[in-house]
């Protein structure tokens, strides 16, 4: 028989919550993108820009300028309207899941697309002499598709939280899991300023707008701070016979582990971040913390030292480790 623990229903819906308004934030980000792109460039640009290449790699279509800035974001903003109806209207289930993997993909795509169309027209006296896309829309497709597939992972690998259960009644024909999870919604918007910049960076230096190579190093730089930041943005913990695993991003990567027997004592503290040093993953004379939130954190001490994170309903499981290592004893 199985027994389990969850955290309440609040920290779900924060979830909900910060995605659905990054979702929103993210749409409005591609949207700027989309449109400011050919307007910064357009001094440089032909009055009838080139918008479709033959096999040869010759143009042989074109839009007037306005064309050329309103159609990609006609599409975006119909997808965006699309998507928003789906979720609404099917909130669970595979295919508002396959909503969250194929609006991303799709954004990217569209913002390469326009900065590949953009550098091939730049400084051309007439759209037939605009040069090829093939190059850089490949290499496009290949960042878009391999953004999604990890979207599509991390949706995979995201644990749901479980119902509520027996709480502490621990027989030895039972077992029993606990499970937390928490996100900081101000990490989470640093991340997403960090994204943002790094994709304007580097659609301006696939636009032919930067030098390349301080385009690259700067897209590179805002990438990883990125990546960073959201990984370290929410955090999932769980407690069952195994032991303690805390784990890190939509990925659940990187993770600690710790089992029942590496594990001295489980304890409730309250925390600042001032006290643990600032915000995120911090090491300082308290151990280590992993701090998203000022107040309770689940505090454990292994092989003399401490492991702090701060987390919905710490106290459970505090006393649930306890309750581990007092029948593992």
């Amino acid at each position: 028989m199985n027994g389990r623990t969850g955290n309440g229903r609040g920290t779900d819906g924060r979830f909900g919550a910060s995605r659905a308004w990054g979702a929103v934030v993210g749409c409005a980000a591609v949207l700027v993108l989309l449109v400011a792109l050919p307007l910064i460039a357009h001094g440089r640009l032909p009055d009838r820009v080139a918008t479709h290449w033959d096999g040869g790699g010759r143009a042989d279509g074109s839009m007037p300028f306005w064309g050329a800035v309103a159609f990609p974001a006609l599409i975006w903003v119909v997808a965006c309207a699309a998507s928003l109806y789906v979720v609404l209207r099917v909130s669970r289930g595979s295919t508002a899941g396959w909503v969250g993997v194929g609006l991303p993909t799709l954004g990217l795509g569209l913002v390469g697309g326009q900065a590949a169309v953009v550098r091939a027209n730049l400084d051309v006296r007439d759209w037939h002499e605009a040069g090829s896309t093939y190059g850089w829309i490949v290499g496009v497709a290949v960042v878009a598709l391999t953004v999604g597939g990890l979207v599509w992972l991390s949706r995979r690998s995201t644990p749901e939280p479980e119902g509520d259960g027996p709480v502490m009644d621990l027989p030895q024909d039972r077992r029993v899991a606990w499970f937390s999870r928490l996100s900081s919604p101000a990490l989470q918007a640093v991340a997403a300023v960090l994204g943002f910049a790094a994709l304007a960076v580097a659609a301006a230096s696939l636009g032919g707008m930067t030098g390349p190579r301080p385009g690259i190093a700067l897209t590179i730089g805002l990438g990883v701070a990125s990546l960073l930041s959201f990984t370290f943005a929410s955090v999932q913990v769980r407690v069952g016979e195994q032991g303690l695993r805390v784990s890190f991003g939509p990925l659940g990567w990187p993770a600690r582990h710790w089992s029942v027997a590496d594990i001295e004592s489980a304890r409730v503290e309250q925390r600042t971040p001032a006290q643990a040093g600032g915000w995120g993953y911090r090491i300082n004379g308290l151990g280590t913390t992993v701090m998203l939130r000022g107040g309770a954190c689940l505090v454990v001490r292994s092989k003399g030292r401490d492991f702090a994170v701060s987390v919905d309903d710490a106290e459970r499981g505090a006393a649930l480790l306890n309750s581990l290592r007092a029948l593992q004893s």
